[in-house]
């Protein structure tokens, strides 16, 4: 399959887990990609995030393909970071014809003994990043009449959970900037949907084990609750649904949710 074959795409989170699965998989499928991480450690939460060398052997791998790639370390709060890197893609590409909006974070907090400092931080990240990032990516797709935006929210921009009310809040947000964005980019040829994993094997698991004391499994477990025998999905399942969805074989699909659950949200 060549379905990305002179296309670009725009690529948040993606030193490793679900960016990077989808990140490789669009360049096998012929899509440049530009590889944006915070590639460092941060405050909150507590647990490793991307590194500088994997979104190095992120690039090493994307032109191994016969791909070309940009790498670019930065937060998504930070504007002038994504100014940079946004500027950086279009340099090297000419345009932008994708936007995974991925990076994002979890935690577990009680309502009563949440701080502020985790509140904002959620929010800051997993809500207004993709607005950050898709407000300097949009003037690029609305000048070519063209591109597909994906926000990656959750099962919990859906349902509720316990101890999640900052990180449920901040993807129900993004469920809702989804819509209005698809709203409002329609008339550009602008496509924008959002993507619903249940739980996902990947570092972040290990991460929120170790800051609850317990397994990565279990982990999975508590916050999933699959209808099918599974206690979670492989990144790969993720990038699939994303390669459809920034297809033209799902050229008619915007505004909407697609959800890749294990049967969570049946029961």
């Amino acid at each position: 399959m060549n379905d990305f074959v002179g296309k670009t795409a725009f690529i948040t989170g993606a030193a490793h887990g679900q960016g990077r699965a989808t990140a490789l998989l669009l360049a096998k499928e012929g899509a440049d990609i530009t590889a944006f991480d915070v590639a460092k450690k941060l405050a909150y939460p507590s647990y490793e995030f991307g590194s500088k060398s994997e979104l190095e052997s992120l690039k090493a791998e994307i032109e191994a393909l016969g791909r070309r790639a940009v790498i670019a370390a930065g937060d998504v709060r930070d504007d002038e970071a994504i100014k940079q890197a946004v500027e950086k893609s279009v340099a090297a590409f000419g345009k932008i014809d994708i936007l995974f909006n991925n990076a994002g974070i979890c935690a577990y907090a009680a309502l009563d003994s949440m701080t502020d400092e985790e509140w904002n931080t959620m929010i800051d990240i997993n809500l207004k990043g993709p607005f950050n990032v898709t407000r300097r990516v949009v003037p690029y797709m609305i000048k070519a009449k063209s591109g597909v935006i994906i926000n990656n929210s959750s099962t919990m921009g859906l349902r509720g959970a316990k101890r999640l009310s900052h990180y449920t809040a901040s993807k129900w947000g993004l469920t809702g900037l989804t819509k209005a964005w698809a709203l409002e980019l329609a008339p550009h040829n602008i496509r924008v949907v959002s993507i619903h994993p249940t739980g996902v094997n990947t570092p972040m698991n290990d991460g929120l084990a170790a800051m609850e004391g317990t397994t990565p499994l279990e982990i999975a477990q508590r916050s999933a609750g699959n209808l099918l025998p599974v206690p979670w999905i492989e990144p790969d399942d993720v990038a699939h649904l994303v390669a459809y969805l920034a297809s033209d074989k799902a050229r008619y699909a915007t505004g909407s949710q697609f959800v890749l659950d294990a049967g969570l949200l049946t029961v």
